[in-house]
């Protein structure tokens, strides 16, 4: 497994994998999540890439970037195992250059949910995700389905600019408990981790009115936010029931359905999701 940290060194090592290559962009701090991304892109192509770059530009002004969880050296022993064949550490001003202007910007998209909670955040994502697109030049780049509004976002992106790969939505990886993997679940204290999996429980709660017959959107907002309220520890940014493909919030369910929600454990801010239909 090579690890490179230049442009061009990238470049030279992409032109010697001849096939199929996948690749998984994250931000580092792996958990299981991000090694089943790598997993599915290893059976599914004869090369992998795995990017790691904690992104400046999508974090906002009361975001603390210094502070999100870094461990090269752990993340590279959990990637070694698994096939794959390089990772690009770049570094930011490998990413950013001294005078960098150019953006890339998804427009409705990127309005309601986590957008309108965290101005400028998707600009970040898609730019990055744009370079690292034309850096390593894949032929599947593979997603989370927790981040679901960056993973609509990404699909959009990708058809809009004819980006020449397919995007691969994978499931959320969950602990037992339910509660969705990543990186920020360290920050929690041993009480706001129990008192985490009610996103999970406001989910499943919203989602059985759903299997039971419910097409109403506006009490399956309701339920979620019932069981969130139950939960002392848990601050509700937003509860969400909204079309899949446009994100913009339904009166009725009669297609795919997105149920999203935001909910701050102190200064921890948790999402999650589930697609209904």
């Amino acid at each position: 497994m090579d690890v490179l940290s230049s442009l061009a060194d990238l470049r030279a090592a992409r032109l010697s994998l001849n096939g199929t290559v996948g690749l998984v962009p994250t931000m580092g701090y792996l958990h299981e999540g991000h090694l089943s991304l790598v997993s599915r892109a290893k059976a599914e192509n004869q090369h992998v890439i795995v990017t790691i770059f904690v992104n400046p530009t999508q974090f906002g002004a009361n975001e603390d970037l210094s502070k999100y969880p870094r461990d090269l050296e752990r993340d590279l022993s959990l990637l070694r195992p698994l096939g794959v064949d390089l990772v690009w550490t770049p570094t930011a001003e490998v990413m950013y250059p001294p005078g960098y202007q150019t953006w890339v910007e998804v427009e409705a998209l990127t309005s309601p949910l986590e957008g309108a909670m965290r101005p400028g955040h998707f600009r970040g994502v898609t730019t990055v995700v744009a370079k690292l697109f034309n850096a390593t030049q894949p032929t599947k780049a593979y997603f989370g389905q927790k981040d679901a509004q960056q993973a609509a976002v990404i699909r959009r992106m990708a058809v809009d600019l004819n980006f020449p790969l397919e995007v691969i939505i994978c499931p959320t990886t969950r602990e037992a408990d339910g509660l969705a993997m990543s990186s920020r679940n360290k920050y929690l204290s041993e009480s706001e981790r129990k008192g985490a999996t009610v996103l999970f429980r406001a989910l499943s709660a919203a989602k059985a009115l759903y299997e039971g017959g419910e097409r109403d959107a506006e009490k399956l907002r309701r339920k979620m936010k019932e069981v969130l309220v139950s939960e002392p520890l848990a601050q509700m940014q937003y509860v969400s029931c909204a079309d899949y493909d446009s994100l913009q919030e339904l009166d009725a369910v009669t297609g795919k359905a997105l149920l999203s929600m935001a909910v701050y454990f102190g200064k921890t801010r948790l999402i999650d999701n589930f697609v209904l239909g």
